[in-house]
């Protein structure tokens, strides 16, 4: 799953080695996880056009379908986590969850 939201939110194909330190795996591990998706019909290899002996990776219609029906269920599920909330409740959960990300490491400040 994380191949393919790592591929959704590329604005062009990736290469292995990009896809590699986007979900946390070495280059054989990403390249295992790519034959593992082009076999299901999820991504497609592509020749990167800045140099033909590369191959790049994206997703196929099939594979951001499934990226876009993941992303609902889980919007489902954190809609209904956060009907027993109240207003205040979900204004303090953003402000805590906003500075969470403020101060996670690597993030720029906010």
């Amino acid at each position: 799953m994380r191949l393919l939201e790592a591929l959704a939110a590329a604005s062009d194909p990736l290469s292995i080695g990009e896809i590699a330190e986007a979900v946390g795996v070495d280059q054989p591990r990403a390249s295992r996880l790519v034959q593992q998706a082009v076999e299901m019909g999820l991504v497609r290899r592509e020749v990167d056009p800045d140099d033909a002996r590369r191959t790049r990776v994206a997703l196929t219609d099939a594979g951001a379908g499934f990226v876009r029906g993941f992303r609902g269920e889980r919007r489902e599920a954190i809609d209904s986590a956060l009907g027993a909330f109240t207003d205040a409740e979900r204004a303090d959960l953003a402000r805590l969850l906003t500075k969470l990300a403020d101060s996670w490491p690597g993030a720029s400040p906010g």
